[in-house]
């Protein structure tokens, strides 16, 4: 059992790779719906379409800690369908959310420019010079888009297990190379490492649910008790709303219990100062 992510850019076939090895493998081939999950959280018709992927960040911007809340939902999208294992993913951020999962094979494909001119002057029926401005800019927002959000430029060969180029090497051959590469067991999920991305996980969907009065929000867990620090909202001051969450999130993960690592801090801005001093 395996995870493996590929990262490409516009018109480079690592949808065929991706789509070819989940077949050969019995696997399931996963991309653009972990997007279409976060983003209906937004409500914003643009982020659902596929050229609008570079226009993401700026859009993200018009709100409230909108970059935090969409990494929120795109990471607790992304953990729970490949969480199984034996996936195939090919889309935004797998490769910087699933970092540090050692059972995950992380893969960058890349291609000519001119063979991907090619591809995209067929698919949009455009000249080769506005079929070589599109594919630069798309290339560049990409890369804007993972510094922006992760820190991390996709290009950086350090982000990825293998860099395969198709141009000697077709598509079938990059295929088998990586198939190759699965069946020999580098890759296998063991114990610990299937252990650590279901705590991952677990952390992210709290996280997602808490993001929106609390987008800088610490959470961790130990032994079946989450604890959530730097709260924000009525989760900072509000003793109802906290019992009401930590019921939540105990019922609906099993948990043992949630605690806070902060007491409940009364408000100071009501318009009556009397009701602003603490008489307790």
């Amino acid at each position: 059992m395996a995870i493996i992510t590929i990262s490409r850019g516009s018109f480079s076939r690592g949808k065929e790779v991706a789509e070819s090895l989940a077949q050969r493998l019995g696997y399931e081939c996963v991309s653009r719906d972990i997007l279409l999950a976060a983003s209906t959280e937004f409500n914003i018709p643009e982020i659902r379409l596929v050229r609008a992927l570079h226009d993401a960040p700026s859009v993200l911007e018009r709100f409230s800690h909108g970059r935090e809340r969409f990494i929120r939902y795109i990471c607790s999208s992304l953990y729970n369908r490949v969480v199984k294992d034996n996936v195939v993913y090919h889309g935004l951020a797998g490769h910087f959310f699933l970092q540090d999962i050692s059972h995950v094979l992380k893969v960058r494909i890349t291609a000519n420019m001119e063979d991907r001119i090619k591809e995209e002057m067929k698919h949009e029926n455009c000249s080769a010079d506005k079929a070589r401005y599109s594919l630069k800019k798309n290339d560049e927002e990409r890369r804007k888009w993972g510094l922006h959000l992760y820190g991390a430029d996709c290009r950086d060969c350090r982000l990825y297990d293998m860099v395969l180029h198709i141009d000697v090497l077709s598509v079938d051959d990059v295929v088998g190379i990586l198939e190759e590469t699965i069946k020999k067991g580098k890759f296998k999920a063991t114990a610990g490492s299937t252990e650590k991305l279901k705590i991952k996980t677990l952390l992210s969907n709290i996280h997602a649910k808490i993001v929106k009065s609390s987008p800088h929000a610490s959470v961790t867990i130990d032994d079946g008790i989450v604890s959530l620090g730097n709260l924000g909202g009525l989760l900072k001051n509000d003793k109802n709303t906290r019992r009401e969450t930590a019921d939540s999130l105990i019922q609906t993960y099993g948990l043992k219990d949630v605690v806070f690592e902060k007491p409940v801090k009364a408000r100071r801005d009501h318009v009556n100062p009397f009701h602003n001093l603490d008489l307790d």
